[in-house]
């Protein structure tokens, strides 16, 4: 886990894009963030979009932005997250979620720097600093067709693994000991300590 975060440490100051591995739960979001505030862009916006999470027919909006009028309900423009991550770091977590029909349009963005929205005709320049998370084989899915090849070499390029934390249960004792003294310095009770049985 050192190792992790040391690298982390000495990738977050570069534009490089940052590919992290890991189960659900094992801190990738948590690690994206790390990144980003080790950055010289720690005091832009950081934004996070959950492609697991968001409807496959609004996350292209979602991502993108449509002009009013561009669909039944778009009253109004609206600015994507791409637009919104301007100047700060833009994270896609579960980027093995995003369908293919949106990943020939990422691909897009990663290489020119630009976003079109939906429905607009006119393109705008986004400086986004892009950090991707994934609890899948992004070269398996590769391999099955699943996944763009070339969207997958523009996401590679530095690879995170975060190990899942039954591999490293020494860490255990010191995430119990940092959580106990948060939960009893936030309700303002005495330290206490866990016995060895309970640990």
């Amino acid at each position: 886990m050192n190792k992790v975060v040391a690298m982390a440490k000495n990738v977050a100051p570069r534009k490089a894009t940052v590919m992290i591995y890991g189960e659900s739960g094992v801190g990738k979001e948590l690690m994206a963030r790390f990144i980003h505030n080790n950055s010289h862009r720690n005091e832009s916006p950081f934004v996070a979009v959950n492609c697991a999470a968001v409807p496959e027919n609004l996350l292209e909006s979602e991502l993108f932005g449509h002009e009013k009028g561009a669909f039944t309900g778009a009253h109004q423009a609206k600015p994507g997250k791409f637009e919104l991550a301007h100047k700060g770091t833009f994270l896609l977590d579960e980027i093995s979620e995003l369908p293919l029909h949106l990943q020939g349009k990422l691909l897009r963005v990663l290489q020119e720097s630009e976003v079109e929205r939906v429905g607009g005709t006119g393109i705008k320049k986004i400086d986004v600093r892009f950090i991707c998370t994934s609890n899948k084989n992004l070269a398996a899915m590769v391999k099955k067709g699943e996944f763009r090849q070339d969207l997958f070499y523009r996401l590679n390029v530095i690879p995170l693994n975060i190990p899942a934390l039954r591999t490293r249960k020494k860490d255990i004792t010191s995430l119990v000991n940092f959580f106990l003294k948060k939960v009893t310095e936030e309700n303002n009770m005495p330290m206490k300590e866990l016995s060895v049985e309970a640990l």
